[in-house]
């Protein structure tokens, strides 16, 4: 089951401000060499709460992906780990270790841009976003701005080979 393409929530709150702040967060990664992904948590209102962008180069941490450093940085803002009225917007579809943080963090959205067609874990090669086997589920939006997620992300690449 794919995701519709959208810009807004269903609540009409547009995601596109959100996304560009995550494009942001993705170009910071170009200076230390890490994989342009950024991420932004925002609150039940809309407004950011904690932004976050790969950091795997620039800290030699596995784990150190956009997604999980943005869930940290949220959970450190709210002093509480259940982030169960946040929004989390990424640049790329989350992997399998991020969208098993999403679910632990009990986010009820993830909103992203281009879609990852190797390790993508919200409905392209997995769905473990919105596996109905597991305790927590999310509401996947995605193609928002992808055209400009997928450019980032393919420059990228392309200066690397």
């Amino acid at each position: 089951m794919q995701p519709v393409p959208s810009t807004t929530d269903p609540a009409g709150r547009p995601w596109v401000g959100a996304m560009t702040t995550a494009l942001a967060e993705a170009r910071a990664c170009l200076a230390t060499g890490d994989v342009p992904v950024g991420a932004v948590v925002l609150d039940e209102h809309g407004v950011v709460l904690a932004t976050g962008r790969n950091e795997r180069e620039a800290t030699q941490d596995p784990t150190a992906h956009a997604e999980v450093l943005a869930l940290r940085a949220a959970a450190a803002v709210t002093g509480d780990w259940h982030l169960d009225r946040h929004t989390l917007v990424v640049t790329l579809e989350p992997c399998p270790m991020c969208a098993g943080a999403i679910l632990a963090a009990r986010v009820p959205r993830v909103v992203f841009g281009a879609w990852d067609p190797k390790a993508g874990a919200a409905g392209s090669v997995y769905d473990i976003a919105r596996d109905r086997r597991l305790p927590h589920r999310s509401e996947v939006v995605a193609g928002v701005l992808e055209p400009e997620c997928a450019a980032l992300l393919e420059e990228f690449f392309r200066q690397k080979r």
